[in-house]
């Protein structure tokens, strides 16, 4: 992913100076006109902009807090992945380091950075996301979401959250049609059209949840729960793991037996948003 990003960077014309802790693997970046630093410090030094891309926040914080690395007016650029509580701690580090800092999140892989399908996400003080906005668009579309520097984070793990969850729904739904000898190709148009549809109900649904208020217009939980029941008795009937539905039907069933059956399925917001055993 650093060599992606610092290839983006060179390619949108920019002076780029690269580093890795394993020198060998900033020559191809370098044959292509990047600068090779000596050192972090000297890395950190040789521009406006420092973008950090390794493997966990220690790492960031090992490095950068190494003998002779001056942070002292930096401005720094996290894209290391990590949760929330430890991007907020990284700011309040280098804060105390004298460096400015935003955290972000990258939800791309590395081919499509410097594409427009490269989604950035970043969080921070404003005027310095807006500040470095331009060179940061390099990598891709880039998106500012708040003065949290935990922001990014959070949203990075909640898009992979929809990601796994849509790509699981789709696995269930295929293991139970290739019983009857449906292959994957063929289900998936309708399985993409199902998926297509059931998005276009969240701008609703979000109303409902941020209102605090769930009126069954579509249909209600208990309705949900009955067909969820049908879905595990066909599993299991074809031979086909219902350890998700089983799962997903539990939560709708204690959402029920709170008093929330004659609700829309937003409702279930309240348990998942309980922590697990609650």
């Amino acid at each position: 992913m650093g060599q992606a990003l610092a290839g983006a960077f060179l390619k949108a014309g920019h002076p780029t100076t690269v580093w890795n802790r394993t020198a060998s693997k900033a020559d191809r970046l370098v044959a292509e006109g990047a600068r090779r630093a000596r050192s972090v410090g000297d890395a950190i030094g040789a521009g406006s902009l420092t973008v950090v891309c390794l493997t966990d926040y220690p790492a960031v914080r090992e490095l950068l807090d190494a003998d002779g690395v001056d942070l002292d007016g930096a401005m720094l650029v996290n894209l290391t992945s990590g949760d929330s509580a430890q991007a907020r701690e990284a700011a309040r580090w280098a804060e105390r380091r004298g460096a400015r800092y935003l955290d972000g999140a990258i939800m791309a892989v590395p081919p499509a950075i410097g594409t427009a399908e490269a989604m950035i996400l970043h969080s921070g003080a404003q005027a310095d996301f807006e500040a470095h906005a331009s060179a940061l668009g390099a990598l891709g579309t880039v998106t500012y979401l708040g003065a949290d520097h935990g922001l990014a984070s959070l949203y990075d793990v909640a898009g992979l959250a929809m990601m796994w969850s849509v790509l699981n729904a789709w696995l269930q739904g295929t293991a139970l049609l290739r019983t009857a000898g449906v292959d994957a190709g063929t289900f998936a148009p309708f399985a993409r059209q199902i998926a297509a549809g059931v998005a276009e109900w969240l701008p609703g649904y979000a109303e409902q949840i941020d209102s605090g208020s769930f009126p069954a217009e579509v249909s209600a939980l208990e309705t949900d729960a009955r067909a969820m029941a049908h879905l595990i008795e066909e599993s299991e009937a074809v031979g086909v793991n219902a350890e998700l539905p089983r799962l997903i039907k539990a939560m709708a069933d204690r959402a029920i037996a709170a008093g929330h059956g004659k609700e829309q399925y937003p409702v279930l917001i309240e348990e998942f948003g309980k922590p697990a055993g609650d």
